[in-house]
């Protein structure tokens, strides 16, 4: 597992030559302090200590913002092929904003292009280190200025898309240039955005025609945007104008094709991936509606499914069936429907967790798997043959059945409620997971702790695992604050895009 790691801190440059020399002096001193894994809001950082960042743990890493937080966004399928690994990547995403007033909202197709490793990667490593080797005689003659070259650079850890801090930033202008290792174009940033009356609650794109994405607004209602002219004009469009690069249009108006008012707000909101077309939304008054394509360009929305006795805060269709989508809610439970019975569900999960059920991810790849995440910080393995297997319990005093199937794996390293997990789509025993407590974490289901191999990879720079650190915790993200959702990306395997209330973050950990 890549994380950072603890070391014990150097002394900084001072302004003096004399000063610099002295701490070329002690750097040079072998250290004798073994590197340890730091566990976000778990190990304290002593003051004599510092955290070591390593971009070799990294093949990538970008951020960017729009202009207001994201709560929920999602990864456009393009015409790029895939799956594709090879730098520089473009990407597309879409975005809904929450912000401080309902008329600044908007939906935001975004492209990404030339984002390339940057100083991550061994490569962009060993080449720094050969830069850092030719410069070090001009080191020593350039402190006069009372910054180190450690001060220097502290802002090349990532690759910061956005304009320089001085910069004052103009009304409705996205963050749009980044700074790229040498010999790389710099990543440019494009993007359209469509005029919402309300915050964005959730966002997401049909998996058959990536340009058409529905949206669930805090106003109650869910749209659907047609977006498939402002993408095309992103993927011709080579160099951001200046209109687009420094937001000096307003957002356009579209309007939808479609919009149905719940009776209340909500978040549950998913795509059939079988059935084109075919969408479910979900809201805090336990109603979930069905919608269904309908002759002329129109969707006809379906009467109610109720059987959850508190919010539905997630939905998921089967990867396999048409018919079949599961549900979860602050009721505790997680229940798997069928779009042709709206009078109860098939199978229920009954106590699924010990608080409110955030979200739940259907495997793509393994299509009896679910995962689960909860207020409680857990996330839960769910195999849905022990649905199938399970007979009809009786029903508790709150009408909602006794007992039912038990998870097959849990995690509980997340130290607040979990906002988001979601499968690879690439890989069948891998998944994904944030949380309120602002990290991202990626686990393999078929990782076990191997000590003669951890052994092994310790002359490697690898710091030492604590014994209580699950053996199926890939990798660990950091470094955003109040995160929201995540997503793999389609077409690139790897590439993780995570919201914040701070902005986004687009990285590839160089172990998967």
């Amino acid at each position: 597992m890549r994380n950072p790691k603890k070391v014990k801190a150097k002394l900084k440059a001072k302004a003096k030559p004399k000063a610099k020399k002295e701490e070329m002096e002690l750097d040079e001193e072998p250290s004798t302090s073994t590197a340890k894994v730091w566990r976000p809001g778990i190990d304290p950082v002593d003051e004599d200590e510092e955290l070591a960042y390593d971009p070799t743990a990294y093949d990538c890493l970008h951020r960017f913002e729009v202009d207001w937080p994201c709560l929920s966004f999602d990864a456009l399928k393009d015409d790029l092929g895939g799956p594709r690994s090879t730098f520089p990547h473009t990407v597309y995403l879409v975005c809904g904003t929450q912000a401080a007033t309902a008329r600044q909202n908007y939906v935001a197709f975004l492209k990404l292009a030339q984002l390339g490793q940057g100083r991550h990667g061994k490569k962009a490593a060993a080449e720094e280190d050969d830069d850092s080797d030719a410069s070090s005689a001009d080191d020593d003659s350039d402190s006069d200025d009372g910054s180190s070259d450690g001060e220097e650079r502290e802002g090349d850890e990532d690759q910061q898309m956005g304009e320089e801090k001085g910069d004052k930033q103009s009304k409705g202008k996205g963050k749009a240039r980044m700074r790229g290792a040498a010999g790389e174009p710099p990543a440019t940033f494009h993007y359209r955005r469509v005029a919402m009356p309300c915050g964005v609650n959730r966002v997401r794109a049909m998996p058959q025609q990536p340009a058409l994405v529905a949206v669930w607004g805090d106003n109650a209602q869910v749209r659907l945007i047609d977006g498939s002219k402002l993408v095309s004009e992103l993927a011709s469009e080579t160099e951001p104008t200046a209109a687009t690069a420094k937001g000096r249009s307003k957002p356009m108006e579209l309007k939808p094709l479609a919009t149905h008012s719940h009776s209340t707000e909500g978040f549950a909101l998913d795509w059939s991936p079988v059935r084109p077309g075919r969408l479910a939304s979900g809201d805090n008054r336990h109603r979930i509606h069905v919608w269904e394509p309908a002759e002329g360009g129109r969707w006809a929305v379906g009467g109610a499914h109720q059987g959850h006795s508190g919010a539905v805060e997630d939905l998921q269709w089967s990867p396999s069936e048409d018919t079949v989508f599961a549900s979860c809610g602050t009721d505790r439970t997680i229940r798997i429907w069928d779009s042709r019975e709206r009078g109860r569900p098939m199978l229920t999960a009954a106590e699924a967790h010990t608080s409110d059920v955030n979200v739940i991810s259907w495997n793509r790849s393994v299509a009896y798997m679910l995962a689960s995440g909860a207020d409680d910080g857990g996330v839960r393995i769910w195999d849905l043959r022990t649905f199938a297997s399970s007979s009809a319990p009786a029903e508790g005093s709150n009408g909602a059945p006794a007992s039912g199937p038990t998870h097959v794996a849990q995690f509980t390293y997340h130290r607040s409620h979990v906002t988001s997990v979601e499968w690879c789509p690439y890989e069948g025993s891998m998944l994904a997971s944030c949380s309120a407590d602002n990290q991202l974490a990626v686990w393999d289901l078929a990782l076990e702790r191997d000590p003669e191999e951890e052994a092994a990879l310790a002359p490697e720079g690898n710091a030492a695992a604590p014994e209580d650190l699950p053996a199926q915790l890939l990798f660990l993200h950091a470094g955003q604050t109040d995160l929201k959702e995540l997503h793999w990306h389609p077409q690139i395997p790897g590439v993780i895009v995570s919201t914040a209330g701070d902005g986004f973050n687009l990285f590839k950990a160089s172990n998967m």
